[in-house]
């Protein structure tokens, strides 16, 4: 088979879906490209069994049809090298000999046989459940959230972000027991009511892909596997098994003390006093006043300290409470309002983080922070 191809449109397919390729596969077919020519398109898939990218590539110059699997590393070094330029692919699918011509130079490489690599899982057609949402909507809930996730080998069902289906809303909700984010979106609606955990790999995935586009994405899935079809693009992944914590009994309901503040303000000051937190608990605390906020930390192991006030607006009783300042800095780095406001009942229960005006009537955003124990 042959075909020609731009230097620089192939690269591009090759380096998106190069991300689902782990390097550490103990399947070397794995760390290849499967090539798949037919009827002038060119399917070019990656995958490590758990996570499988393709994407579709439409040639002007192609003769005949067939697949083989290029190694990875050597064609995105060797594309990363040339100028914007046609290239000519001739491939001898009997020798796996492949041959690629510049305008000034020959390389020539041996593939791997197509029938190595692994099939693909399809949805079971009886079971499957499918709907729409638009690229920004799947991105923005699965940024909101995937930060949240844990990495915990005895709970894997915390590893990844939750979505939930309901004829009146979607809901992506991550968790790694200190920290939780619900990011619900009322403009999204299924058939039905349906859920699925999408791991944390698949996830980063989609993010990178779906940044600035604005389309359709189309999402079916089984109980074992999804598989989401986007603007050339196909995701076809292994799902989490198992139940996602009902998650709704961990956030409480009267939070009586309710802080609104400038949310960079507090995210800067948070990172400047944070350098003075004991490194292993990486504790700060929060004075609140009726108008100004007291952000304090301490080391007495190096007899270091560091205190700085801000202004806010606060209603409730005088408070003392202490979070870990790597949490509360990715909260409000992730939370995207101007001003924010923390819920709270007592120094022993989760701080609720929501942005003071959202930015969309459809959206809801909710973030929970556990508290930490805050001595003398």
């Amino acid at each position: 088979m042959k075909f020609i191809v731009s230097s620089s449109e192939l690269l591009s397919h090759l380096q998106s879906v190069s991300k689902a390729i782990s390097g550490k596969s103990t399947i070397p077919i794995l760390d290849s490209f499967l090539l798949d020519l037919k009827r002038g398109e060119l399917t070019i898939t990656a995958s490590d069994l758990e996570s499988t990218l393709i994407s579709k590539l439409t040639l002007e110059n192609s003769e005949g049809d067939g697949k083989i699997a290029l190694e990875a590393k050597r064609l995105l070094d060797i594309l990363k090298e040339f100028p914007e330029q046609p290239l000519t692919f001739e491939i001898d699918l009997e020798s796996l000999s492949t041959t690629i011509l510049s305008e000034n130079g020959k390389f020539n490489v041996v593939g791997s046989p197509a029938d190595d690599y692994p099939q693909f899982p399809e949805l079971k057609q009886d079971e499957a459940t499918s709907f729409t949402i638009r690229t920004s909507v799947l991105e923005q809930g699965i940024s909101k959230t995937i930060f949240a996730t844990a990495n915990d080998e005895l709970r894997p069902v915390m590893n990844g972000v939750y979505f939930a289906m309901s004829e009146e809303n979607i809901t992506f909700v991550a968790s790694d027991s200190h920290k939780l984010v619900r990011y619900k979106r009322l403009d999204v609606k299924a058939d039905k009511d349906s859920s699925f955990i999408l791991p944390k790999k698949p996830a980063n995935l989609l993010k990178n892909l779906l940044s600035g586009a604005d389309e359709d994405v189309v999402v079916g899935f089984d109980d074992k596997n999804a598989i989401f079809t986007f603007f050339g693009f196909k995701l076809i992944c292994r799902l989490t098994e198992g139940k996602f914590p009902n998650y709704e009994t961990v956030i409480p309901t009267e939070n009586p003390n309710k802080l609104i503040i400038n949310r960079i303000d507090l995210y800067n000051t948070v990172k400047r006093v944070s350098v003075f937190s004991n490194q292993a608990s990486n504790l700060i605390k929060l004075q609140l006043t009726a108008n100004e906020i007291t952000v304090s930390a301490q080391d007495i192991d190096f007899s270091i300290s560091a205190h700085e006030r801000l202004s806010c607006r606060y209603e409730g009783d005088e408070m003392e409470i202490g979070f870990k300042s790597v949490f509360l800095s990715e909260i409000l780095q992730n939370i995207g309002s101007e001003e924010i406001v923390l819920e709270m009942s007592d120094p022993s229960k989760a701080g609720i983080v929501l942005p003071f005006e959202s930015n969309s009537e459809s959206e809801d955003v909710l973030m929970l922070l556990m508290p930490m124990m805050v001595n003398g």
